[in-house]
């Protein structure tokens, strides 16, 4: 078998979605969309995001030798939702444990599995947390396509899954990009609670609940009061609204089981919550990121 199949065989076998790899190179087309998405100041109070802008388009920059990119998709789409309709909600990605550390721990498998098969190899793994463009190195894997919601979106799996990488310095054969598959569609445009894909392929960062709800550390605007679709933490609209996530599979990740408490919490439970509730219930879920304070926040930010 070749290295690559070899590779993506043993990201299957590890419950990865799928896998796909891309040359490391310069991001040329991503560059200057990246540049005007700053100076539009898109990225609000996420000054991360204007760091290392170098970096975000050279992975080369990042790991030294770097040649290749192997990309991994990570199912995270739950059998189950909240039970109750008037309970405030929590993006899906949030309802098992904190996916940097699931993916991780499988991503640091498949370098073992390939220093063994393959030969030792140098390179680093990332989860969404150092200056990758994790969405363009999928595209470019041929994972899938990036949409009009800025999503990545795949026409097997729809877009409820969380992407890795592992950048290495050994040379494989890259996998060509995919076509775009949103045709005249507008659907995540439309339902857009607070109109931030202000066009298609453009979200304003800034004006997304996501943002508000997890990123935002100061008291969220009172001109946003009523737009917010009854979300406490993050936001799925765009997704749940694209056709393409009618062929989202439950995913069979254990680690990604909500707290079996969660998904009863009414709504009355959720505007009594406890930090010891909190503590328990969202023990190793991304939800910590907002500390107990901040859920609180926005919890009563949707009260009428």
């Amino acid at each position: 078998m070749k290295n690559e199949d070899l590779i993506k065989q043993e990201a299957q076998r590890l419950g990865f979605l799928q896998c796909g790899i891309s040359k490391a190179d310069f991001l040329e087309e991503e560059a200057p969309r990246l540049e005007q998405w700053l100076n539009s100041n898109m990225h609000g109070q996420m000054s991360y995001m204007a760091n290392h802008f170098d970096k975000r388009l050279d992975p080369r920059k990042l790991v030294d030798g770097a040649k290749s990119i192997i990309t991994v998709l990570l199912n995270y789409y739950p059998s189950e939702t909240q039970k109750d309709p008037e309970a405030p909600k929590i993006s899906k990605y949030a309802y098992g444990a904190d996916y940097h550390h699931v993916i991780k721990g499988k991503l640091r498998e498949l370098v073992n599995f390939i220093n063994e098969e393959i030969g030792e190899v140098g390179g680093r793994a990332f989860v969404d947390s150092a200056p990758v463009m994790d969405k363009a190195w999928a595209a470019k894997a041929g994972l899938g396509w990036i949409g009009k919601n800025s999503n990545l979106l795949n026409s097997k799996a729809g877009s409820f899954f969380f992407i890795g990488e592992l950048i290495l310095d050994i040379e494989l054969e890259p996998d060509g990009p995919t076509t775009d598959h949103c045709g005249t569609c507008t659907a995540c445009i439309d339902a857009c609670p607070t109109e931030a894909i202000i066009q298609p392929y453009v979200v304003d960062g800034s004006k997304c609940i996501s943002y508000f709800t997890i990123e935002l550390k100061d008291a969220i605007p009172p001109s946003m009061k009523g737009q917010f679709d009854n979300w406490a933490f993050g936001c799925d609209v765009c997704q749940d609204v694209c056709p393409w996530n009618r062929f989202s599979k439950p995913h069979a990740e254990p680690q990604f089981n909500p707290h079996p408490d969660m998904l009863d919490m009414t709504k009355q439970d959720w505007e009594e919550l406890t930090e010891d509730v909190f503590k328990k219930v969202f023990q190793k879920s991304a939800v910590k990121r907002t500390k107990f304070s901040g859920l609180k926040r926005n919890i009563e930010f949707l009260k009428p």
